[in-house]
């Protein structure tokens, strides 16, 4: 244990021994470094989450897994995330992101190609579990890096820029590994994408980096000349205390549960949207992935205009333009999975409203929201909390809408029909809750 915790501590702070005017040159290179590093690394995180979205229906066609046990997996899969995410976005204040970022990465396409291997499904439900726990390395160590290289004044750009990297991530996934399940095997849409995120890792670690100080480089504050004010109340407070307040905050649970409910009906879609479409809808495995992968394309807009449209139209205020993205969001859900059948057109829109709004609401709910009304250095709390509730959320839709969809299964003339009915109602609702929750806080006041 020590050795394993000495491996992954930050490195000493040193003194800078080079030349005064090679400062610049270095910390713009590396940082940019950095910077590609995580919005590649984390866009490959996605492509192992994401590909068992796709192999779901050709595992239930071969009768391998069943919907229930599909859900189970997937519930558990989000509860081992979103514990992890709530752990390691502390711990990742304390570590040497260069290693820990593209460890859990590497760990994660090992497990995705172990799962390949097997039709057991008390073996791919520990698997899965598994990666559900090393997933977690990829948003908190992100996060960290992007505070340790940019400053305040210019982190909400970069910020916007790498969350969009997760849609794209989504959109190669829902296409390549969709176009290898139906020309190979199920196996293939394991096989794949483990063996390019094993070299993604690698090419990760060799461009990552520590923190500046690391490097005998001044902090990023030094360097851009952009401290933070803090208030006296809070210069009196330890972070442990200041995140205790934050843990006690009524509103910020109200905007975790809001969050909870909006990831519901968020990977509702992304984990059994393919399913949804080839069953209820008569898609093909590669039509539903391209109608899937056109969402994801419109999340990118909206992860990247988020903060443009509540700086710029809203005053800085998140609480409004949530709302309306709100309304949108359970509109095109609902649009979505309640349309007619020969209205594919219905489809193609309300995907790329949902998508639009999907990545908005991440952004707003998924943190934003919360950090704004939370004091600056217990931020990692406030994010652990959001990201334990709204991933709370993800694994309980999973088990849910799993047993709602084999529960309502018929076998017509020997073949097993899926009825959808309950588990959109529910996808539905949930959206809808969400919204209104966030409305619940809205004139909740920022503390310092």
């Amino acid at each position: 244990m020590e050795a394993i915790a000495r491996f992954f501590q930050t490195g000493q702070t040193k003194p800078f021994t080079g030349q005064i005017d090679s400062i610049k040159k270095l910390y713009d290179s590396r940082r940019m470094s950095v910077f590609l590093s995580i919005t590649f690394g984390y866009a490959l995180f996605y492509v192992l989450r994401l590909n068992f979205s796709v192999i779901k229906k050709p595992l239930m066609n071969a009768g391998i897994l069943d919907a229930n046990q599909l859900g189970m997996m997937g519930s558990l899969f989000f509860a081992t995330y979103g514990i992890g995410k709530c752990l390691n976005s502390f711990l990742a204040d304390r570590v040497n992101v260069k290693r820990f970022f593209p460890f859990g990465l590497f760990v994660s396409a090992i497990v995705t190609i172990a799962m390949g291997f097997s039709t057991s499904f008390s073996v791919l439900l520990v698997l899965w579990g598994i990666n559900g726990w090393f997933q977690s390395y990829g948003a908190g160590p992100s996060i960290v890096a992007l505070n340790q290289w940019f400053s305040n004044r210019e982190r909400g750009t970069y910020y916007g820029i790498w969350f969009a990297s997760h849609n794209i991530g989504a959109a190669l996934t829902y296409l390549i590994t969709a176009g290898l399940v139906m020309h190979y095997s199920w196996r293939a849409g394991f096989f794949a994408p483990g063996l390019m995120c094993l070299v993604g890792a690698v090419i990760i670690y060799k461009f990552m980096y520590d923190r500046p100080e690391s490097y005998g480089l001044p902090s990023i504050a030094e360097y851009k000349d952009d401290h933070v004010a803090v208030s006296d109340e809070s210069k009196g407070k330890s972070v442990a205390s200041l995140q205790w307040e934050v843990v006690k905050r009524p509103a910020v649970w109200i905007l975790g549960l809001s969050s909870c409910c909006c990831y519901i009906a968020r990977y509702a879609i992304e984990s059994w949207g393919i399913v949804f479409l080839t069953e209820a809808k008569g898609y093909t495995t590669m039509g539903a992935s391209g109608l899937l992968s056109t969402m994801q394309i419109a999340g990118i807009f909206g992860t990247v205009l988020c903060g443009l449209v509540s700086d710029r139209f809203f005053n800085h205020k998140r609480n409004m333009p949530c709302l309306i993205f709100g309304v949108l969001y359970a509109a095109a859900i609902a649009a979505f999975v309640w349309a007619p059948v020969e209205y594919k057109w219905v489809d193609w829109v309300s995907m790329a409203v949902y998508g639009f709004t999907m990545g908005a609401l991440v952004c707003y709910l998924g943190g934003l929201m919360a950090v704004d009304i939370c004091p600056k250095r217990a931020t990692g709390a406030a994010m652990g909390m959001i990201g334990l509730l709204s991933y709370g959320g993800a694994s309980l839709q999973e088990k849910v809408s799993g047993y709602l969809i084999n529960a309502h299964k018929t076998v017509v003339n020997g073949k097993t029909v899926y009825d959808f009915s309950a588990a959109a109602d529910f996808w539905v609702i949930s959206a809808v809750l969400s919204f209104i929750l966030a409305a619940m806080v809205w004139n909740a006041k920022v503390k310092e």
